[in-house]
C-alpha cells in the first residue's frame, strides 16, 4: 500500500473501528485494531500469528477471557479509563495463536480498546499489567516537554517475543518526537523497526476527544545514497494534519516532530516491532538537529507534564 496517512474512519471494518494488518500497511509486523464494545456486550476475537496487547482507551470496566492453544485459560478484569487523557491504565498482554472474549458490565458504559499487536514465532503466555506499576516520565524540555508511558517497552515490559508499545502525551502548545529521529534500515541504525503512530485529540481543560481539534506530524527520509532511488516509496518527505483518530506508518525515515496546536493537547499510541533479534527501541537524531537535544539541560521541564498517573490527572 502506498499511503502513509490514514484519517480516522477509513479503516474501519464490520467488526472493528479501525483495522490495520500488515498487508494493509505494506510491510511484516505490526498491526494495530480498535475495537468498540457497547454495554453488555461481548466480543471475541483471535490473535492468530501475532501477540497483541488489550490497551483501554475509553469507557470503563470490563472482563477479558484468554484462552491460549497451549496452556490454561487465564481471566483478567481490566479497570481501564474514561479517555486517555484521564489517566494511565491498567493492560492485558496476549500471546500469538489465542482465542480472546472481552465482556462489558450491563450498566457499564462499555470500552473503546486499542489492540497494537505484532507477528512474532514464541507463544507466551497471558499477563496483566496493573497500571500502578505502569512508569510515567516527562521527557525532552520546555516547550519539547512531553510525557512517555512506557508500559509495553523492553525495558519496563520484557514479557513480549517482539511486541514494543508506548504512550505519547503532549500539552497543548508543545512538540514531541523532537528532535527527528529513526530506526529503519539506513546503515547507521541499530535496529530496524516498522511503527504506527495513532492519534487521538483532546481539549484542554477537559479529558475528553475533540474532533474539531488538530496536530501536525513530519516524517522524511532525507538523502539515502545508499538506496540509489527516487522511489517515492523509499524517498519522502510527508508534512500531515493529523486530527482524532488518525493513523500514520512510518515504514523507514526520520519521524517527528509531532505538534499539538495551542488548546488541543495531543496523545499518540507508539506501536513498534522489526526483524531484530532483541525487542530495542534504539534510534538516531538527524544529525542537522540533534544539537537540540543538548539544548534541554539548561531548559526547565514543562509543569504541566506528566500529565496523568495511574490516580488520574497530575493536579499542580
Amino acid at each position: 500500500m502506498n499511503q502513509r496517512h490514514f484519517a480516522a474512519g477509513t479503516l474501519a471494518t464490520d467488526d472493528f473501528s479501525l483495522h490495520l494488518s500488515q498487508a494493509e500497511a505494506g510491510w511484516t509486523y505490526t498491526g494495530l485494531r480498535v475495537l468498540s464494545i457497547a454495554p453488555g456486550e461481548s466480543r471475541s476475537f483471535t490473535t492468530d500469528d501475532c501477540e497483541m496487547a488489550l490497551l483501554p482507551l475509553s469507557g470503563g470496566q470490563s472482563k477479558v477471557e484468554v484462552n491460549p492453544a497451549a496452556g490454561m485459560a487465564a481471566f483478567f478484569d481490566l479497570q481501564g479509563r474514561s479517555s486517555v487523557f484521564s489517566r494511565v491504565t491498567d493492560f492485558v498482554y496476549v500471546g500469538r495463536d489465542s482465542n480472546v472474549t472481552v465482556s462489558c458490565p450491563v450498566d457499564g458504559p462499555g470500552l473503546e480498546l486499542a489492540l497494537p499487536l505484532s507477528r512474532c514465532e514464541n507463544a507466551l503466555e497471558p499477563k496483566y499489567g496493573p497500571a500502578e506499576d505502569v512508569e510515567t516520565e516527562a521527557r525532552g524540555g520546555g516547550p519539547a516537554t512531553r510525557q512517555v508511558t512506557n508500559f509495553l517497552t523492553p525495558e519496563r515490559w520484557p514479557h513480549a517475543d517482539r511486541l514494543m508499545c508506548c504512550e505519547l502525551l503532549t500539552p497543548d502548545g508543545n512538540w514531541s518526537s523532537y528532535p527527528p529521529h529513526k530506526h529503519d534500515d539506513s546503515p547507521e541504525c541499530d535496529v530496524n523497526n516498522e511503527e504506527i503512530y495513532y492519534f487521538r485529540i483532546g481539549k484542554a481543560g477537559g479529558t475528553n476527544y475533540d474532533q474539531t481539534g488538530f496536530g501536525f506530524h513530519r516524517t522524511y527520509t532525507g538523502e539515502r545514497p545508499d538506496l540509489e532511488s527516487t522511489d517515492p516509496m523509499l524517498l519522502f518527505d510527508d508534512n500531515v494534519v493529523v486530527g482524532d483518530g488518525d493513523v500514520y506508518l512510518v515504514p523507514r525515515g526520520f519521524h517527528g516532530p509531532c505538534i499539538a496546536a495551542p488548546g488541543y493537547p495531543m496523545y499518540y499510541l507508539n506501536v513498534l516491532a522489526g526483524p531484530g533479534g532483541d525487542r530495542s527501541m534504539a534510534f538516531c537524531d538527524d544529525p542537522g538537529h540533534h544539537w537540540v537535544r543538548d539544548t534541554w539541560s539548561t531548559m526547565a521541564l514543562d509543569p504541566r507534564c506528566p500529565m496523568t498517573s495511574a490516580d488520574g490527572v497530575v493536579s499542580r
